[in-house]
């Protein structure tokens, strides 16, 4: 979605004006929206996975709630690009190992972050769980149905906390969105929420194999190019749906408060006939009670529109584009939305905010609004809440029940966009203590 300047200026005063207020709007470009050292001090934790995601995570983990003794990577190059994020903050080396199994038997850790290949979800954090060992895993919760369920049964009975890395959950643009706006009713009824996520280019990545020698076949991929684009097949992904849909379907379920009852879907390999499995155009459409949809599109031939959550109520409009902008847009005076200044004497959100000014992750700098946050900020959040549920039993902002929302839709989604149909989704089963 492309606005004028003026008409973000617009939308962002707005936002401010109606969370006004919220607890969470003081963390928007704050260090940490939590206070540390945690009770006990900082957790122990291993990682398993460390390419581009677990690297992010890596790098925002904050000492003052864990430090990291190990890693664990099937590939040696990323172990060694890892080595390079611990040292440029000056912190002390990790040990590294090739099977996480050796790790959880040898290391004195107290909890693993995994961010491996979907397909691994499940196993990989199941195995750490009867281990005794706390987990936060990056989403999707797991390629199946199935898989997510044996992941929340079996940090049930470990009696474990188990976390699943939707980090706009710990974002406090969305939270304060989600109570000063979607709590209050700000939006009145909202009957459409348009979510999308497009790039323009190909979702193959270049690499080589870290030695002429390596023979991932003993982890499961036939050869390299499996394992370093395992995105693409569907032995091991769920493509664009699990990828990118399911950060934005877990947001509308929180803020619709519910999960979907069916969802159509199409899409197909259209540009890059390139050998990969999995679709580079997809869109899906999502129904709820009460008349809601959700619809989505991920397409890899036009980035003009990005990505963000869009939700169109009767009374108002909220947008929150690309992680770190903030939109709202009075709808009930009959007047084009998009121009319209809310005021505390109109039909909109009746609170004044001023406007401060801080710099963001995307380096945009001075100048930007508060409604621009540092997104790694919503890493650096998660991790530490993690920390703070195995010290102190705080609650987590997500949790296995969402994230099982969330993979519920996608996956139904993957299948309906496979058949070109429209599905029934089951609705959710109670977890069993």
């Amino acid at each position: 979605m492309n606005l004028t300047p003026e008409q973000q200026a617009i939308g962002r005063r707005n936002f401010l004006k109606a969370v006004a207020g919220v607890p969470a709007l003081a963390g928007l470009g704050a260090a940490a929206a939590v206070s540390g050292p945690v009770r006990g001090g900082p957790m122990r934790i291993g990682f398993i996975g460390v390419g581009g995601e677990g690297r992010v995570l890596l790098a925002q983990v904050d000492p003052a709630y864990a430090t990291v003794p190990a890693m664990a990577d099937i590939n040696p190059s990323q172990l060694t690009k890892s080595d390079e994020v611990l040292q440029k903050q000056g912190r002390p080396a990790a040990k590294h190992y090739a099977d996480w199994q050796d790790m959880i038997a040898h290391e004195d850790i107290e909890g693993v972050v995994v961010a491996v290949p979907l397909w691994a979800h499940a196993d990989i954090v199941c195995g750490c769980l009867d281990a005794g060992k706390h987990v936060l895993c990056e989403k999707m919760m797991a390629w199946d149905v199935a898989g997510c369920e044996r992941m929340r049964q079996t940090a049930l009975k470990n009696r474990k906390v188990l976390e699943i890395g939707y980090q706009r959950n710990y974002n406090p643009m969305y939270q304060a969105a989600h109570e000063g706006i979607i709590k209050t009713g700000l939006l009145g009824d909202v009957f459409l929420s348009r979510i999308l996520w497009h790039r323009n280019g190909n979702w193959r990545r270049q690499g080589e194999p870290p030695s002429k020698d390596y023979n991932p076949s003993k982890w499961g991929y036939p050869t390299f190019e499996h394992l370093w684009n395992w995105r693409l097949y569907n032995r091991y992904s769920r493509g664009l749906i699990a990828e990118l849909a399911s950060h934005e379907m877990n947001i509308v379920n929180w803020f619709f408060g519910a999960e979907p009852t069916s969802v159509m879907g199409t899409g197909g390999i259209y540009r890059f006939n390139d050998g990969r499995e999995v679709p580079d155009h997809v869109y899906a459409t999502w129904e709820y009670d009460g008349g809601r949809t959700a619809v989505f599109s991920s397409i890899e031939s036009n980035a003009f529109d990005h990505y963000y959550e869009a939700f169109f109520g009767t009374k108002a409009t909220l947008i929150l584009q690309g992680e770190a902008e903030a939109y709202l847009f009075d709808e009930s005076t009959g007047k084009p939305a998009t121009g319209l200044e809310v005021t505390p004497k109109g039909n909109g959100p009746a609170l004044e905010a001023s406007e401060s000014r801080v710099a963001d992750a995307a380096g945009r700098g001075a100048g930007a609004s508060t409604t621009t946050g540092d997104r790694l900020l919503a890493y650096k959040n998660e991790i530490s809440a993690f920390c703070s549920a195995v010290r102190t039993g705080a609650p987590l902002l997500c949790g296995p029940d969402r994230a099982m929302g969330s993979a519920r839709a996608c996956i139904a989604a993957v299948e309906a966009i496979e058949k070109k149909t429209r599905l029934e989704i089951p609705p959710p089963t109670a977890a069993r203590t």
